[in-house]
């Protein structure tokens, strides 16, 4: 392994195409729902790009205003100017989409080069490749801006897109979610799936190889490491959750060792009650602070009657999100 290559994959979203299609003389525009009211269909902050060809990827609606907004992209391409497009969710269009009920949807269209500068658009690409917080701060009905990595903590806590009261627009990219999880035992076998459907990169960390095999976890990255060295080479930051499941002080401490010290915004540790005040107190002698052990959940998971594998990864991954969105 080498230091930081699991930060450095890049994810291939709309900014990351609508780079690439600009730089290939294609053309681009971005197109960001900036403000939703009712049941729309997707969240403030999502996106679409518009290839000057006329190619799209991404969704704005769900699909039920997908073409309208190519139409208006492909002539905001040709005037060169930022436009803003609100759009009605019929009852019937929202029902074919999957709701109930329809609502209204915002949204902000950048040609990129004549709004939002290349410049700005290249450093975004190069922020989310390197798993960089950051925030897109424009104008929220003409566009053009540029990014910010300080003054939004909350929305950044909370990835949560959207205007402010002086009608400057935040979209916030933040890095994709990840799981590390220390112990390839029978509890991550259940909490691996369900993490990944909930949004999280898994990344198994065991270095026993009966354990951490790709027969019993086909597919899944598998470091085969003692975790203090996989975490120093993965990187821990902010959007990282770290489970211990190995029950074995040999393997859970350096690896606890080293997510004290970092940003990490979960840290859990199976055991009893008993076990965990015994690591506690070895956590003590080595040094950490009560506010720094404090940061561990142990015994893991929420409190509730959990019985075997799958209801113990289901406590833990409620757990991980509990916190994620709601804080401390």
């Amino acid at each position: 392994m080498r230091r930081g290559e699991f930060m450095t994959e890049r994810v291939q979203g709309a900014p990351e195409l609508a780079l690439e299609w600009h730089r290939a003389g294609r053309g681009a525009a971005l197109a960001t729902v900036v403000e939703t009211w009712g049941s729309a269909p997707r969240r403030v902050g999502a996106q679409m790009v518009v290839s000057g060809d006329g190619q799209i990827e991404g969704s704005v609606s769900g699909g039920c205003v997908e073409g309208a907004v190519m139409v208006e992209a492909l002539e905001a391409l040709e005037e060169g100017k930022g436009r803003l497009l609100e759009f009605g969710v019929s009852d019937g269009d929202a029902f074919a989409v999957g709701l109930a009920c329809g609502g209204t949807i915002r949204v902000l269209v950048e040609p990129v080069g004549a709004v939002m500068s290349e410049v700005v658009l290249d450093a975004l690409v190069s922020a989310r490749a390197e798993r960089r917080p950051v925030a897109y701060v424009c104008d929220g009905e003409t566009g053009g801006g540029l990014l910010s990595e300080e003054g939004f903590e909350e929305r950044f806590r909370m990835d949560r897109s959207g205007l402010e009261e002086d009608g400057r627009f935040v979209a916030i990219h933040n890095p994709p979610l990840r799981l590390v999880i220390v112990g390839a035992v029978h509890i991550a076998q259940a909490l691996v799936p369900m993490a990944r459907v909930a949004g999280f990169d898994p990344i198994l960390v065991d270095p026993r190889s009966a354990f951490g095999s790709q027969a019993r976890f086909p597919g899944e990255t598998i470091v085969e490491d003692w975790p203090d060295e996989a975490l120093d080479v993965i990187g821990l930051d902010g959007r990282t959750a770290l489970v211990l499941l190995t029950h074995d002080p040999k393997l859970d401490d350096p690896a606890l060792h080293v997510a004290l010290r970092s940003d990490v915004f979960y840290i859990g540790a199976l055991g009893s009650k008993r076990t965990h005040a015994s690591r506690v107190a070895r956590l003590g002698e080595a040094g950490f602070t009560q506010d720094e052990i404090a940061r561990i959940h142990g015994p893991i998971g929420l409190d509730i009657g959990a019985a075997g594998p799958s209801e113990i990864a289901v406590s833990i991954l409620a757990e991980m999100v509990q916190l994620l969105r709601k804080g401390a």
